[in-house]
């Protein structure tokens, strides 16, 4: 059997980018600045599209397509622009002594092809995002965007094409047989987000050619709600992280764990903010739809599995079809192996678990891999140290939800379940650079292990036990 005529296809696209990237690996910053811009004015020019595209494919709102696809990415691209000059420039290395007479320098240089295999969830932003730093880094890029999402696949198509040359940027849409296919080639960077069991296939596929890989994962993001919290703020809060994107966050709050002095309060303030946030109207306006209908099939199965478990519904549970939507669901009395405690829900259903105390709630978390995420609600000062050095997670974030994720200076990232590697900002340029360092041995000058060459003499001998007292010191 030949090889596929589409394989064929993808290998003379990629020899183009390898050729492409080999004319812009040294480009100069103020070239990748106006490539930077000419992509952001482009968003600015086709703000309705993207709305259009995310609505087709979520029911989602104009105003949280703004805030969680389009702001989040314009600022992403306006960092990148302003801090790539400095990211860019080459870092003189100190001296240590045994290595007087020389000097060293280290560059950062692009990867040269990379691949970026884009989720549903966030099509726009989570597509954009690492393509934007891919580059700011001087790469050249393959993009393929989720099938699930065709509106903002064609959207993505249609804006890359005019701001860049098919063989700097390009992308290819297609179902999972296509990133396979993708996955035999080699790349020399591959960004990867979605779940963790697809994490791993890319994982082995770039062990293939020794390709580096940053993987945004997922995993249960706990929130820890303690005794001194502000239970209306906290509440608020939690309903807009956990119930933005109807659920399907990769960062939403996945599960609450509740000291029992405030359990009752924040459950019915929980109630309250969905009624001030969504109001009664079925679907709600300022919601976003299921992906698709075995997702919602999946989100129908956790509930039922839980309840038949014992737990309690006290808002929601119940499926509207036709509009692909779940109401906004939240469950007490979880028992211990249910599966919304197992199972990363990516959906609109929030389990609350009662603790007695902290010792209890961490571990609780400590006996789950570790999450993108952990959020904590407290006013007691001293409790967000005391949580980060008891738990590991991506990243820790106190009294709030989300925002983090729009947070320009702060790395992003996960481990282990949640992921490898970090994004966003200077993590998410470097992730598409490598560091390569030049040291030079001057003329005339000679460092001290040059004069450890043979014949070994006294004086060789004098001179490595002088060596090794020095870094023994």
């Amino acid at each position: 059997m030949g090889v596929p005529t589409r394989s064929i296809e993808y290998a003379a696209l990629l020899e183009r980018l390898r050729q492409r990237a080999v004319t812009i690996r040294h480009s100069d910053w103020r070239v990748r600045v106006d490539k930077l811009r000419r992509l952001k004015r482009a968003l600015i020019a086709h703000r309705q599209g993207l709305r259009d595209a995310v609505f087709a494919d979520f029911r989602k709102p104009a105003e949280e397509a703004d805030l969680t696809e389009l702001s989040v990415l314009l600022a992403e691209i306006s960092h990148a622009e302003r801090h790539v000059r400095e990211w860019m420039k080459p870092r003189r290395l100190p001296t240590p002594i045994p290595f007087v007479g020389t000097s060293a320098i280290q560059h950062v240089e692009p990867r040269g092809v990379v691949l970026v295999l884009a989720p549903w969830n966030y099509p726009i932003m989570l597509a954009l995002c690492p393509v934007a730093s891919a580059i700011a880094a001087g790469n050249t890029v393959v993009l393929k965007p989720s099938e699930l999402t065709p509106a903002c696949s064609a959207f993505l198509r249609t804006l890359l094409a005019e701001v860049f040359d098919a063989d700097e940027v390009t992308v290819i849409e297609g179902d999972a047989v296509v990133a396979r296919e993708l996955l035999t080639l080699r790349f020399d960077h591959i960004f990867f987000t979605g779940s963790p069991a697809v994490g791993r296939l890319v994982m082995e596929a770039a062990a293939r050619h020794l390709t580096s890989v940053t993987l945004e994962l997922g995993g249960k993001s706990p929130a820890i709600v303690d005794a001194s919290a502000d239970v209306a703020l906290t509440a608020r809060r939690l309903v807009f992280g956990k119930f933005s994107n109807a659920g399907q966050t990769c960062v939403a709050p996945d599960y609450l764990l509740v000291h029992r002095a405030v359990h009752e309060p924040l459950v019915r303030a929980l109630d309250d903010a969905l009624d001030s946030f969504f109001g009664d109207t079925r679907p709600p306006a300022a919601y976003a739809g299921i992906i698709n209908e075995r997702h919602l099939d999946r989100l129908r199965g956790l509930l039922a599995d839980a309840v038949d478990r014992g737990a309690r519904l006290v808002r929601g549970g119940d499926v509207l079809a036709a509009e692909r939507t779940l109401m906004p669901t939240i469950v007490v009395d979880v028992p211990a192996g249910a599966r919304l405690l197992e199972e990363e829900i990516f959906g609109p259903v929030l389990p609350i678990v009662a603790y007695d105390s902290l010792d209890e709630a961490l571990a609780f978390i400590n006996q789950r891999p570790p999450a993108l995420t952990l959020y904590l609600f407290a006013s007691d000062r001293g409790l967000p140290e005391l949580v980060r050095r008891q738990t590991s997670t991506g990243s820790v974030v106190v009294n709030d939800t989300l925002i983090h994720f729009g947070h320009t200076e702060m790395a992003f990232g996960g481990l282990h379940e949640s992921g490898v590697g970090r994004s966003h900002g200077h993590a998410g340029f470097m992730a598409f650079s490598t560091e390569r360092p030049v040291l030079t041995q001057h003329i005339g000058a000679q460092a001290l292990f040059g004069k450890l060459y043979p014949p070994y003499t006294r004086a060789t001998r004098w001179l490595l036990d002088l060596l090794l007292r020095w870094y023994g010191r």
